[in-house]
């Protein structure tokens, strides 16, 4: 919201230390952050003149374009002499000045800057020869002063300027308000009234401590038809206002006073009509809408789209409604977007003459979703979707329909209508101590009184409790909180000492945040890299890791405004994420990676429409239950993936490259983190290389799989070779033990090792065969872990040697040989009985 300094102070009378800065300040104190503070032509310097244009010769050029040869009448004091031309034409008293626009006539008053002058970026002006002649100074566009970012012509003054005649000589800078500044503010959503003057003066008043008198105060009018008749049949507009001016003057032009306003404001100056519902939606924050009268066919009626409906809006644009979209209509059908932009067939147009003009309220809510809906917002829609005044539209219709009066030689008809009416307002009582008392400051309860009398609330005192009813423009303040917020806004909450709460006894971490924090820990502890990638991805990204389509990875939760059409859909996997970074990463020669990220992944379950709660009040449990229910399937999961060199080569050995057991490791000491131990199986699961893939297990639980990647993929996202990754189910993980699992004791007795080498078929799965020995091995068993793996002539063709250290520990005592001894063979027995297993000598 911009809003010049010269407008707010005509709505405000305030004193003298409130400079532009203090301004600022003060409404930044109370919650809007003024962004940046512009001076309007504050980068212009040196002569810059009212001039009139004595004569024009147009001169066409060999490259096409046609400028103009002008003679310009600058004032006694910047006047060269008069002269005679160089063919005998007699010059009188100005300067010649070459100027390429076209928007202008011989007697018109123009900007001139003349040599001396320095316009914002630097540029000097000087006499210069160009196109054959001396330009002698420079006719200026409203861009080329820092006026506006018009550039569409030079600017072309009007004969006077309120009342003064306007002189060829005059400071044409201070004739056009150079100078004042402008206030760029970010404004919340919760306090939308401050998108409007009348919004920013009344904030400004209470911060200054002065009395505002509300322009827009006017009474509602009572509900009539006499006017241009309306039908509301929707609940999302709470009233509609039409006004009828007749007889205006299609030529009439804006002021240069609003113009500049507009101008300043951010709004381009461009019909009066137009300019005048602009005008007043600045000032109020009520959006208008003006009708060309003559086009509208019988009367207007508010109501919900029908299926197939379709609408020409003004920005030439054919759009197919929605049942959701609320329109204003006639007997023609669909004229406009309540709230949004209005229809081609009615607009105001260079031959209107008579207007119905539009000041209606609609649901914020509604607005909202329908210009998402139609990727159509607009400044109506910005104030409508943050909550508009609902008793305003009366009295910003007067307003305007008078200044197109005034202005445009019209006659605003004493008919008018009013359908609907203003909602009433919340009733809430608190206790006059709640402010202070949730502040943690100092508020009397007179000061609570007085603060929220000025921001327009009607305040009942009975005794140390406080009646409270918003005004129509705080369709915020519907909850005790909301004051208390309110009166901290306003004494300022930089006059609240921040004091940190103490925590109560007995609260910390949950167990499975605490799980979380360990399995990260341990992760980055292996030298592994977290980084975090947006949760959106394309079909073709998935299609391309998951080519079955019967996969239930493809089913995809599509978003309804994705910040990229090209990845539209949520994530079902952590991989794409990572497969991106890796490429990203190898294309700028970093190609020794060990990347993980912790993050939810999202599949699609059967499609339930969600409710939408009302926000006046918590949601019931049944609404909770039913978002909860629309909701797609959600599971925190960890990935990591590695490639080039787990070790870089140097003088201590050569490198080591990363491959499967790094993320085999990654998934083991996450799982070790918790007290939970893994086992592994094989699988052939995309996008891992089949046979070169496990899956991880808890017991019986499946979490994940890990291994190299599928050729196919590392191709098709450009990854280098051997790539190897790792996903898992880090939820599922800690769900496996109450908490998040147990870490064992130290033993102070001493172990017994024993070591077996067992020969078995190639096909066997060594994760198979450990399990074998690790259930023979019985509850004396602390640890089994494989050391080597032989193939050759020894052990013969299509067999291999596994060999793995044995530890056996009792709890209480120290074992003998005989008892560790008993154990292992009891290992290598069930072992041989399922894998037909025999032991090495």
């Amino acid at each position: 919201m911009k809003a010049p300094i010269s407008w707010l102070r005509s709505l405000v009378e305030l004193p003298d230390e409130a400079t532009t800065g203090a301004i600022a300040a003060a409404l930044t104190r109370a919650g809007l952050n003024v962004e940046r503070i512009e001076t309007v032509g504050g980068d212009v310097s040196g002569p810059v003149v009212v001039g009139r244009v004595l004569s024009l010769v147009p001169e066409p050029q060999k490259n096409g374009k046609t400028i103009r040869w002008c003679r310009v009448d600058v004032g006694p004091e910047h006047n060269e002499p008069a002269t005679t031309a160089e063919d005998g034409t007699e010059l009188p008293a100005g300067r010649g000045i070459v100027c390429g626009a076209s928007n202008f006539a011989e007697g018109d008053l123009v900007v001139v800057s003349l040599p001396g002058a320095v316009l914002p970026g630097g540029f000097a002006i000087a006499a210069r020869k160009t196109y054959g002649h001396v330009s002698d100074g420079m006719i200026c566009a409203a861009d080329e002063l820092g006026l506006g970012e018009d550039h569409s012509g030079i600017i072309v003054l009007p004969e006077q300027v309120d009342g003064t005649p306007v002189v060829p000589g005059m400071d044409a800078m201070a004739l056009m308000g150079a100078g004042d500044e402008v206030l760029e503010v970010d404004v919340t959503p919760d306090i939308g009234y401050c998108m409007s003057l009348r919004g920013l003066a009344r904030e400004t008043a209470q911060a200054f401590g002065v009395r505002f008198a509300d322009p827009y105060g006017e009474p509602v009018g009572e509900p009539t038809q006499d006017g241009h008749p309306v039908r509301l049949e929707s609940p999302r507009c709470s009233s509609f206002v039409a006004l009828t001016i007749t007889g205006i003057d299609p030529a009439a032009p804006s002021p240069q006073w609003m113009s500049q306003r507009l101008e300043r404001a951010g709004m381009r100056s461009i019909s009066l009509p137009v300019d005048v519902t602009n005008y007043v939606m600045l000032e109020s924050g009520q959006p208008l809408h003006a009708y060309d009268a003559d086009a509208l066919r019988g009367p207007i009626v508010v109501r919900q789209a029908r299926e197939g409906e379709k609408l020409l809006t003004l920005d030439d644009q054919v759009r197919t409604l929605d049942v959701d979209d609320l329109l204003i209509t006639d007997d023609s059908g669909p004229i406009g977007l309540a709230g949004v932009m209005g229809g081609q067939t009615t607009e105001v147009g260079p031959e209107t003459r008579n207007i119905v003009l539009e000041a209606a309220h609609f649901d914020p809510m509604g607005t909202a979703r329908t210009y998402r809906r139609h990727k159509l917002p607009s400044e109506a829609s910005r104030r409508f979707e943050r909550g508009v005044d609902p008793a305003l539209p009366w009295a910003a219709a007067r307003t305007a329909a008078r200044l197109m009066a005034e202005l445009g030689g019209g006659t605003v008809q004493e008919q008018a209508t009013v359908a609907g009416g203003v909602p009433e307002m919340p009733q809430q009582h608190i206790a006059a101590d709640l402010p202070a008392r949730i502040l943690g400051a100092e508020v009397s309860r007179e000061q609570v009184i007085d603060v929220l009398t000025a921001s327009g609330a009607k305040v009942t005192a009975m005794g140390d409790s406080l009646t409270l009813v918003p005004p129509t423009w705080r369709p915020d303040l519907v909850d005790p909180y909301d004051w208390v917020e309110e009166v901290g806004r306003k004494i300022g909450f930089d006059q609240i000492a921040s004091v940190v709460p103490t925590a109560p006894v007995g609260r910390g971490l949950s167990a499975g945040q605490q799980g979380r924090r360990a399995v990260l820990r341990a992760v980055a502890d292996l030298g592994f890299v977290e980084l975090i990638s947006l949760p959106f991805v394309s079909q073709e990204e998935v299609a391309r890791m998951v080519p079955d389509a019967a996969d239930p990875r493809r089913r995809l939760v599509r978003l309804a405004n994705p910040l990229d059409d090209t990845h539209g859909h949520l994530r079902p996997s952590l991989l794409p994420g990572l497969f991106q970074a890796v490429a990203r990463n190898t294309s700028r020669s970093n190609d020794d990676l060990a990347l993980f990220e912790c993050g939810t992944v999202f599949g699609a379950g059967e499609a339930r429409p969600a409710p939408r709660p009302s926000v006046l009040q918590r949601p019931s449990e049944d609404e909770l239950a039913g978002l909860q229910a629309a909701l797609p399937e959600q599971a925190r999961v960890l990935a990591g993936i590695v490639t080039g060199n787990w070790l870089p080569a140097g003088w201590q050995g050569p490198a080591v490259k990363a491959d499967w057991t790094h993320v085999v490791a990654l998934a083991e000491a996450a799982a070790a983190a918790i007290g939970v131990q893994l086992t592994r199986r094989p699988a052939q699961v995309m996008p891992w290389h089949p046979g070169r893939c496990a899956e991880l297990l808890v017991g019986e639980l499946s979490i994940g799989c890990a291994g190299e990647l599928h050729p196919s993929v590392v191709k098709d996202f450009g990854l280098p070779p051997r790539a190897c990754a790792v996903e898992f189910d880090l939820d599922r993980l800690l769900s496996v033990l109450p908490g998040a699992g147990s870490i064992s004791p130290l033993s102070s007795f001493p172990l017994a090792k024993e070591d077996v080498a067992l020969v078995v078929d190639e096909q066997v799965a060594s994760a198979e065969l450990r399990q074998a020995l690790v259930e023979g091995a019985g509850e004396l068993l602390e640890s089994c872990e494989l050391f080597d793996i032989y193939r050759g002539p020894q052990v013969g063709e299509g067999k291999k040697s596994l060999a793995f250290a044995l530890h056996f520990r009792h709890p209480d005592r120290t074992l003998t040989d005989g008892e560790a001894a008993q154990a292992r063979d009891a290992a290598v027995a069930l072992a041989a009985e399922r894998h037909q297993a025999v032991q090495r000598a």
